[in-house]
């Protein structure tokens, strides 16, 4: 039987804890999950972005809530939502080995172009991180509840390289605390940053310890669906929550699914040198400055 949070959104904790991604992606394509997807062309871009500004060559990707490396393996592989759903709940996937599904996993790495970027997990689930290590897709992962405990000397020191921070979802569940966490390991630097956000999560706190270390947000007024509701009961417990946080459900989580804001926050040092405006690269249109903070903003 599936759990809810507090937001009305069921739990599916259990697919992430698993030895390989086969649950993960069984689970999850039934409920047409997407965001990854949705959020590669914002990434590219971003990444693109930062090494012209900055000029590094290979920068690394620090991604939160990891899980089993997938938008470390959409990036680095050059696959889609769809690739990996065929990959890992098809009828030949349930009949591999672990070892032969691992196997399957690093050839593909092996065999596609340097991908020009590293990527980090950061996810409490130590099975998700030691198959995406295993597998190639992470090239390093921190084990932590950055929720609930400092990063130790070792985590701190991985940390510390991140040059970008991404997340595709989990920010809600990980807060402020999480991300303060990380700005402090990079003792005075200021990786760039990408949240895609569920509606139902304000990101008020998250943004007010952004400003607080020097950072300029970003939020596009696109909305990116995450997956479908998984039952009526979930679909109504999030409408609740949404509508008390005076967010405007209709036409959007009424009708089934899931949305995501983006938010991108630079160091206020490099903002006002974006050469691209993401919402136009990411769909071939021409560029802008996207550059305008909203605050407390809710539709």
């Amino acid at each position: 039987m599936q759990s809810s949070t507090a937001t009305g959104k069921i739990s599916l904790d259990h697919i992430y804890t698993q030895p390989d991604p086969r649950d993960y992606f069984t689970t999850l394509r039934r409920l047409e999950y997407q965001i990854p997807q949705q959020a590669q062309p914002f990434f590219r871009a971003l990444v693109d972005e930062y090494k012209t500004v900055t000029g590094t060559p290979v920068p690394t990707v620090l991604d939160i809530g990891s899980s089993y490396g997938i938008n470390a393996a959409l990036m680095k592989c050059g696959a889609t939502m769809e690739d990996l759903y065929d990959r890992y709940a098809g009828a030949d996937a349930a009949a591999l080995e672990h070892v032969a599904l691992l196997d399957r996993d690093r050839a593909l790495v092996r065999s596609r172009r340097d991908p020009g970027v590293r990527f980090t997990g950061l996810d409490a689930s130590g099975e998700a991180l030691a198959y995406a290590l295993a597998a190639g897709f992470l090239d390093d992962a921190v084990h932590a509840d950055l929720e609930e405990n400092d990063p130790t000397p070792m985590q701190r020191a991985r940390l510390s390289r991140a040059d970008l921070v991404v997340s595709t979802g989990c920010v809600g569940y990980v807060t402020e605390r999480t991300l303060a966490r990380v700005i402090e390991a990079q003792d005075g630097r200021r990786p760039w940053m990408a949240h895609f956000v569920l509606r139902m999560f304000p990101f008020d706190s998250v943004e007010d310890v952004l400003d607080s270390a020097g950072y300029t947000t970003t939020r596009y007024e696109r909305l990116f669906p995450q997956r479908r509701f998984a039952s009526p009961d979930e679909q109504a417990d999030v409408l609740g929550t949404l509508r008390a946080e005076g967010v405007d459900p209709a036409g959007r989580e009424t009708e089934g699914w899931f949305y995501a804001r983006l938010f991108v926050s630079r160091p206020r040092e490099t903002a006002g040198r974006a050469i691209i405006d993401l919402a136009s690269a990411a769909t071939g249109g021409t560029a802008a400055n996207p550059h305008t903070k909203e605050r407390r903003e809710h539709d």
